[in-house]
Parts: C-alpha cells; structure tokens; sequence
C-alpha cells in the first residue's frame, strides 16, 4: 500500500517479458500499509526488526506457502557483501522456504540488474531514479537519518505521517544514535 505508483508499470513491463501475470497478494488481516500496522500495534521497529515487515511480508509469504505447493523459493538478494550476508541470515532463519539466490549465486550485481531489464527494455523502477538504494514502502521505517531527510524532500505528506505516527506512539522510527537526543523524526514543529 505504500509502494510508489510506477511500481504497477514495472510489474506490467515485467509480466510482458515473462509472458506471464505476476500475481499480487496483500496480507488477509486487512492492513493497508506500514502505517495502519503502526496504529494497530503502536509499535514501529526495535532491535529485532520492523512489526510491518513481518504482518505485510513475512506473515503474507508463510499464508502463500500453506496455499500452494512449492519446492523451492527465489529472492533477488543481489551480489554484494550485504546482500550476500543477508542471503545467509534468510536462510538461517527460514530454512523451510528452500531459497533460491540466482543474482548472488550467479554473482549479479544491483548495477548489472538494472542493466539486464534496461536490455529488455524496462525502465528500472521510480524510487532507484529518485537516488533510493532501495523500492521499498515510501516511508520505510528501516530508512535512516539521511534517508528520511530525502523523503521530508521527496514525499512531504509521507514524511508528515509518519511525524504524526511517532508523536502519536511516541517513539521514533529512527535507531537509537543516529542523532544526539533524536526523539521524533519531525525537526521542525
């Protein structure tokens, strides 16, 4: 729900290229976007990670996983030592999902990426143009100092709610020292 918008025209040059639908599943409890699971939980993230990564894509994929029969699943961890390390924390910690890493096990960079879909003739999607290292929800609350910076640029009204959820819940979606008394991610009331 809190995707950017070209994100639908990635997906539909995608499925041109596949010669197949890419099928959209949301999560069955009714949440919209990483703000209303912050209304709910009134909770943002801590030390073990972001309540709206797990209700808006963990939960949704272990639903997917009792829906359909599978044997292995692909994600598109990139070559780079991040990536890679992520790779292997995922599959330490989710084994039963039998991932699959082609971009990383065929040592394909985030760079070469984007140049493999430019090759197919699509556009690499909105948020890598604007300068974000990732396409991730608008208003990602894993997204630091710097990037919320952009997004009060880029997307004031996203910036602005999550201003509001913090004041609301009274926790900052920031990590603690990314900023000497850092309390809300609003600068300016």
């Amino acid at each position: 729900g809190s995707a950017h918008p070209d994100n639908d025209r990635f997906k539909r040059d995608c499925e041109d290229w596949y010669g197949q639908e890419i099928k959209t599943i949301t999560n069955k409890k009714g949440f919209k976007d990483q703000f209303d699971v912050i209304e709910k939980h009134r909770f943002i993230n801590g030390s073990f990670g972001a309540r709206c990564s797990l209700e808006l894509k963990k939960e949704v994929r272990k639903t997917l996983e009792e829906e359909i029969e599978w044997t292995n699943q692909v994600f598109g961890f990139e070559y780079s030592k991040h990536e890679i390390n992520r790779a292997i924390r995922f599959k330490e910690q989710n084994h039963e999902t039998n991932p699959l890493f082609p971009l990383s096990d065929f040592e394909i960079s985030g760079e070469e990426e984007h140049g493999i879909l430019l090759g197919a003739g699509i556009d690499r999607p909105v948020m890598y143009e604007l300068g974000y290292p990732n396409n991730n929800c608008i208003g990602c609350v894993k997204g630091g100092k710097g990037y919320w910076n952009k997004i009060r640029i880029d997307f004031p009204e996203t910036f602005e709610k999550m201003a509001k959820a913090e004041r609301k819940i009274n926790h900052t979606c920031l990590k603690e020292g990314e900023g000497e008394n850092v309390k809300h991610i609003y600068l300016d009331e």
